[in-house]
């Protein structure tokens, strides 16, 4: 099983710097009743939903260990770690006590939520992994073990929900920041498997709120970590954030009716038809696809942005923007993949004239896309030529437009289908437009205009529609982003029409 999938490499952009290596106290004892070494490193992702802290620990036991052995010396370090674990946290809860007590005028009820809102948004996940080694790998410390070899001698083991109630009986009702606990296959199994970081972020969630359902029943709530993976996904519950999004659509004007392939997934999902299983095939290729799409926009604007010293950012500014785009959910990216695919079998005339696509995002209720399809016509209204340059103003016209408070990103995407011989590319220019936060009095003036505009003759909604593109721009002095053109030699493969 390899070390890297495409949930990691989407990971690695809400890193908060490099992992670090830990010394975990009581392991000292282990390693030398077992003739062991281990190696620890944390490393802390602040994603969208909260922040994930990841303890991988990987302990090297010799080859010749009995079964007894290994059992044995398995659940010594993980009493280590979790003994490590607790005193770690009561050093936060010091550390971070006594800086609120140097206020002189205690903490207002802002400061008091956000240490509230930070103990539920953090979630803490011990990643465990056993390697054999003989004693000529070894080194003064750590065995020289290779990634192929480590592959090799990986020990392939579980913990399963019977583990924490029979073999490791641990209290996690009063812990205010319970560690989970996951094998190195279990944890490969389920990145693997639920692709975006908004899937995993809520999975390791929903894994902690049934382990502490069974340790309080007394009865397992699952067996094996790859069930409750499969369960979490086919459950309609997978869907709830982007029903959530979809009525708040509605409700301020941006469509006029429920998401059609939002309903009959979760009606799928809610029957367990066979179709469901269709639906988590396309939206797990589609996750991938928007990660390969994201990775190499943002991977050629920093290739761009090298040969230009006066237009130089910092990767800081790169991995915010990358971030924008990866924080999108299962459904979100089939939405977005789909409009994709939709252009391919649209009519020739539409394909000359070209069109404009608005989509919205359905994880975050702040972030709307207006794809735009370059018509083949160099001439017309829709000509890369004609809209190419003009990016940032219909950004900022979109911006204007879009009677959502909540807004806090506009993203263009101009798109350009090239055919060459039997194979289909794709040109993107990406342009991401940060929006401004409303405040109360602006949110009561947007209200009031909606409520104008709907006493006159009906607009054209902002939703999944073809929409002529807006002549003119109003000025916006909001900071802007100016990604340049894209080449993506990605292959469109054949799909079927989902819908």
């Amino acid at each position: 099983m390899a070390d890297l999938t495409d949930l990691n490499e989407d990971l690695a952009c809400y890193l908060q710097g490099a992992a670090a290596g830990v010394s975990v106290g009581d392991m000292q004892a282990v390693t030398r009743q077992y003739n062991a070494y281990y190696d620890a490193r944390q490393s802390c992702y602040q994603l969208s939903l909260g922040r994930l802290q990841r303890l991988d620990l990987t302990l090297y036991l010799p080859r010749h260990s009995s079964a007894k052995t290994i059992k044995s010396a398995r659940t010594a370090t993980l009493k280590a770690v979790l003994a490590w674990h607790k005193t770690s946290c009561v050093a936060d809860s010091n550390d971070n006590q006594h800086k609120h007590d140097r206020n002189d005028n205690g903490q207002s009820d802002d400061q008091s939520n956000n240490q509230n809102h930070d103990k539920k948004s953090r979630r803490d996940v011990l990643v465990f992994d056993i390697v054999f080694f003989d004693e000529t790998e070894m080194s003064a410390d750590i065995p020289t073990l290779s990634p192929k070899q480590r592959l090799a001698n990986r020990l392939t083991h579980h913990f399963d929900t019977a583990y924490f109630m029979e073999d490791l009986v641990i209290d996690m009702s009063g812990e205010p920041r319970p560690l989970q606990i996951f094998s190195r296959a279990d944890w490969q199994e389920l990145s693997s498997t639920l692709q975006t970081p908004c899937e995993l972020w809520r999975f390791v969630c929903h894994h902690l709120q049934q382990l502490q359902q069974s340790l309080s029943d007394q009865r397992a709530h699952f067996e094996k970590v790859a069930d409750l993976v499969t369960q979490f996904l086919y459950s309609p519950s997978v869907f709830t954030h982007a029903i959530t999004i979809d009525n708040a659509l509605i409700k301020a004007g941006v469509q006029d009716a429920p998401n059609a392939a939002l309903i009959a997934m979760t009606l799928a999902h809610k029957n367990q038809s066979a179709t469901a299983q269709m639906y988590q095939q396309h939206m797990a290729q589609a996750a991938t696809l928007w990660s390969q799409l994201s990775g190499q926009m943002i991977a050629m604007c920093r290739d761009e942005r090298l040969k230009n010293s006066a237009q130089m950012s910092s990767e800081v500014d790169f991995l915010y923007w990358q971030q924008q785009l990866l924080d999108e959910s299962l459904f979100s990216r089939h939405e977005l993949v789909r409009t994709l695919y939709r252009h391919l079998k649209q009519p020739d005339s539409l394909k000359s004239a070209g069109y404009v696509v608005h989509q919205h995002s359905y994880e975050s209720l702040g972030r709307h896309y207006v794809l735009i399809f370059y018509g083949q016509n160099q001439e017309g209204q829709h000509s890369k030529q004609a809209i190419q340059p003009n990016l940032a103003k219909i950004a900022q016209d979109v911006a204007t437009r879009l009677p959502i408070a909540a807004l806090h990103h506009v993203i263009i995407l101009g798109v350009e289908f090239i055919n060459e011989g039997q194979e289909t590319f794709i040109d993107i220019d990406l342009w991401i437009q940060p929006v401004a936060t409303m405040t109360q009095r602006e949110r009561q003036l947007t209200k009031q205009i909606q409520q104008l505009q709907q006493q006159k003759v009906p607009k054209p909604k902002l939703s999944q529609q073809k929409m002529p593109m807006a002549g003119t721009s109003a000025d916006n002095d909001r900071p802007a982003e100016a990604l340049p053109q894209v080449r993506l030699n990605l292959t469109i493969p054949a799909r079927k029409s989902n819908k």
